[in-house]
């Protein structure tokens, strides 16, 4: 019973002769592969004088009961053997020739001929001229190995074409020996080889036979004819196994007429069929001048290499693309029969599957991949299965089945951990994982689940992570385990139960206690890099808004209250064109500003979706454009909360245009920046702002107590306060005011202007009046100093002539309120002010403002 399936079998293959390449002795492993990969890639011999090409089946392993179907298809029968080993001295010689003897006596009787390569062996030995062994002084000095592999060809060939014109030949009187199987030698025992039903049994076998050495010797037309006539013969006498096999056969010879490129996957590797060599490439195909090529030109002279294929003949006995799949359909049915032929039936499906992918016709390819599923064969071990399994999934993956290539090849990596296997390769598990990623249209790229819609079945890619984190433990990688739940939490969120919500995080906390969470690009062996995954919907930001400074410090454009305008004005240009931008209402300017040096908020609109209470660390707000200090800030929002406010703050270090790209967290230990770019369902109304120079900031305070109501009210542009006094016509009053520099600029210049207010259409007198040049000599104010001034009250009125006068002064009051105070000095920067709280001893103080304008 064959027991070792070749899962890389394609119909091509019945026209090569199988060579063994193997080692003898200790020879390193890198060394042979080093020839082992310069001898198979001479794969086509252009056979001289003619059009044929040889093309030959290189195997570094090849079990010996497989060597023993050769009589039932020749392409399984090992025709040449090539042994590499190492000599260094003439005394090792004589043990190293023996074991190359035990070495052919292996597949002696199938062998056409062999080779011993010999490396490191120099002198007396290495000099003598020897047809079967090649020396060389070492692995680098070896030019001749391709030209000594090319005449072993030429010498495989001539036997092979004395075997088919001998067995081709018909001999009137001679028995035609049964060809059999290893099981079937016992079955015929006893059995009357006289009878017609024999005769005709041992004429189709060997019919079938000459038909695979034609198309190992490259008459492609003589074949299809020996294997037309061995059906014929064959289904009369119901030999289902051999009928098999010719069938095969002929829609072997078929598929190399109909797809001269192969169908074995490796596009361009083959030649098309009557395709010749160069003349320098025939030259070098030649033999040597031994009795090998003596025999060679005998042959040649009597023209029994030349192809008497026609086109037309070809064409003929030649199955159709359609025809093909019926045969091979045919030709697995019989071979269904016998449970000894389980090999030859699953070589069988993956050949018509691979003739199928060539023609398009996925379906019908997947039933004959579904058959090869169920055949029955021995107890595989461990690494079989695995082969079995990663070839199905290539297959499927070639006729368009992704999701299934995909199960088979998950398949193939758990079986890689196996628990029956001591050492399971959980590297090799995780390899083959990733690589069924595509498949269920999983990618490991967050940015690819931010689109919308989810493609997929979540349940079976929420297993397939879980199934990664899980290798990557085993692995010893915790930074994978970490990135691997990180993207699973991100991007199946929606997916998730609540106690699975709970699970996942635990774990998450779990590894990143050990190894945090980073947004570091990892790179694996292979070259594959895993993109960061930050945490967008932990917790969700539904909005973003940049707040005004507080109006005490909000800077205002100066506008001289002594009626100059120091502002400079810009021409205004009106155009009926709006330039729409896709970033337009996040990129936009606001029309506010921000001032270096103090604290600026960002108030974000967020939401918890898990089930427990989201504790975020460390959020805080990424930016561009300004240095800017971001002071990080500690949440902890309820269970599924609604929209929650959140303030973010920072300082501006230096002057500019400042953009808020996003925020960054700490989730369950995993840091996360998180960029607006990547959140479309934010609502922003702008996240550009201007950052002026710091200005000074002045604390104001009067020695009169505060008006009870607003007489005149706030144009919403300056700050203002209300004082209050009672006085009799021509009294008079002194109003201490106080400047205190409670900022880091020098306050320089002051202005202070009085306004009369008219109430009811009636004029009263000048009460204000003051001298500035005590308070003047103490500027500059440096911060923390505080400067004074007196205000002098005076109520002068004019009573004659006033009619009700006395009543309307008694009814309305006079009182004094909203002293400006202003530095015309400075043009383009905004005032601030900031109240400072008052101690409760100090009632009679103001810690408001009146208006004002201050600069450098």
């Amino acid at each position: 019973k064959m027991s070792v399936p070749d899962y890389m079998q394609c119909a091509e293959d019945h026209q090569t002769l199988l060579v063994v390449v193997q080692p003898i002795g200790i020879v390193p492993e890198e060394s042979f592969f080093r020839i082992y990969k310069r001898i198979s890639a001479v794969s086509q011999v252009n056979v001289r004088d003619s059009q044929r090409v040889l093309y030959i089946r290189y195997r570094h392993h090849y079990p010996p009961e497989n060597n023993e179907w050769g009589d039932f298809q020749t392409h399984r029968k090992v025709v040449g053997l090539i042994t590499i080993t190492e000599c260094s001295s003439a005394k090792e010689w004589p043990q190293t020739f023996e074991k190359f003897h035990l070495q052919k006596e292996m597949y002696g009787s199938t062998l056409y001929d062999s080779r011993l390569f010999v490396f490191g062996l120099q002198g007396e030995i290495a000099e003598q001229p020897r047809t079967d062994v090649a020396f060389y002084p070492s692995y680098d000095e070896c030019e001749t190995v391709e030209k000594r592999i090319e005449d072993f060809i030429e010498s495989l060939f001539i036997v092979l074409e004395s075997k088919r014109l001998d067995r081709a030949t018909d001999k009137s009187g001679d028995k035609i020996p049964l060809l059999c199987v290893p099981f079937e030698k016992k079955d015929f025992v006893g059995l009357d080889t006289d009878s017609r039903h024999y005769k005709k049994r041992c004429q189709g076998r060997m019919r079938k036979h000459v038909g695979d050495l034609c198309l190992q010797a490259g008459m492609l037309q003589d074949s299809l004819v020996h294997y037309h006539m061995a059906v014929e013969l064959l289904r009369s006498v119901n030999d289902f196994l051999w009928l098999g096999a010719a069938l095969e056969g002929l829609c072997s010879a078929s598929v190399i007429y109909h797809y001269p490129g192969g169908t074995g996957g490796k596009v361009g590797s083959r030649r098309a069929q009557g395709g010749s060599l160069s003349a320098e490439a025939g030259n070098r195909h030649r033999p040597g001048k031994d009795g090998i090529s003596v025999l060679f030109c005998a042959l040649t002279s009597n023209g029994i290499n030349a192809d008497t294929s026609a086109e037309i003949g070809r064409a003929k006995n030649c199955l159709s693309p359609e025809d093909i799949i019926e045969k091979y359909k045919e030709a697995i049915s019989y071979y269904g029969k016998y449970k000894n032929a389980g090999v030859i039936e699953l070589e069988a499906c993956v050949k018509a599957v691979r003739v199928l992918a060539m023609q398009k016709r996925s379906m019908e390819a997947s039933e004959f991949l579904q058959n090869a599923v169920y055949i029955n064969l021995r107890q595989l071990s461990e690494e079989e299965k695995i082969q079995r399994y990663s070839i199905l999934s290539e297959l499927y993956e070639r006729i368009g089945f992704h999701r299934k290539s995909a199960f088979f090849k998950r398949i193939a990596a758990m079986q890689c951990a196996a628990p029956s296997i001591p050492e399971p390769g959980w590297r090799a598990c995780y390899k083959l994982l990733l690589e069924t990623l595509p498949g269920y249209s999983l990618s490991l790229d967050p940015q690819d689940f931010s689109k919308g819609t989810h493609r997929g079945w979540a349940a079976v890619q929420m297993r397939l992570l879980h199934e990664l984190v899980y290798a990557s433990r085993r692995m010893g990688n915790p930074a994978l385990c970490v990135r691997h739940l990180s993207f699973l939490l991100q991007t199946m969120l929606d997916f998730l139960s609540d106690q699975e919500k709970k699970d996942v995080t635990q774990s998450l906390e779990s590894y990143t206690a050990k190894c945090p969470g980073t947004m570091e690009v990892i790179t694996l062996p292979d070259g594959l890099k895993l993109p960061p995954v930050p945490f967008t919907k932990l917790p969700i930001v539904k909005s973003v808004k940049l707040l005004n400074l507080p109006t005490s410090l909000r800077p205002h454009k100066m506008k001289s209250l002594l009626g100059q305008n120091v502002s400079t004005k810009s021409p205004f240009i009106y155009s009926p064109i709006i330039a729409h931008s896709r970033g337009e209402e996040r990129n936009k300017k606001i029309d506010f500003q921000w001032v270096q040096g103090d604290v600026c908020e960002v108030q974000l609109m967020v939401y918890n979706p898990m089930p427990f209470e989201l504790r975020v660390e460390n959020m805080g707000l990424l930016t561009t454009g300004v240095e800017f200090e971001s002071l990080p800030a500690a949440l902890s929002l309820p269970a599924e909360s609604g929209l929650y406010p959140v303030t973010l703050v920072g300082v501006p270090q230096t002057t500019g245009q400042i953009t808020v790209n996003g925020y960054h967290t700490s989730v369950f230990g995993v840091f996360s920046d998180c960029l607006l770019d990547s959140l479309p369902g934010v609502k922003t109304s702008g996240c550009t702002v201007e950052v002026i120079p710091a200005l000074p900031r002045l604390q104001i305070s009067t020695s009169l107590p505060r008006s009870a109501h607003t007489l005149q009210p706030s144009s919403g542009d300056e700050i203002s306060t209300n004082v209050s006094v009672q006085l009799y016509n021509g009294e008079t009053q002194q109003l201490i005011i106080k400047l205190e520099n409670i900022g880091t600029e020098p306050l320089e210049k002051l202005e202070v202007t009085a306004k009369t207010v008219n109430t009811k259409e009636k004029l009263y007198g000048d009460f204000l009046s003051w001298n500035l040049e005590d308070t003047l000599c103490q500027f500059p104010l440096k911060p923390g100093k505080i400067a004074t001034f007196v205000v002098n009250i005076k109520v002068k009125l004019d009573f004659s002539c006033q009619e009700n006068l006395l009543q309307d002064l008694s009814d309305d009051g006079i009182s004094v309120s909203g002293l400006p105070l202003s530095s015309p000095f400075r043009q383009v920067v905004k005032p601030r002010v900031e109240t400072k709280p008052l101690n409760p001893q100090e009632s009679s103080k103001v810690g408001d403002f009146s208006h004002v304008k201050v600069g450098e």
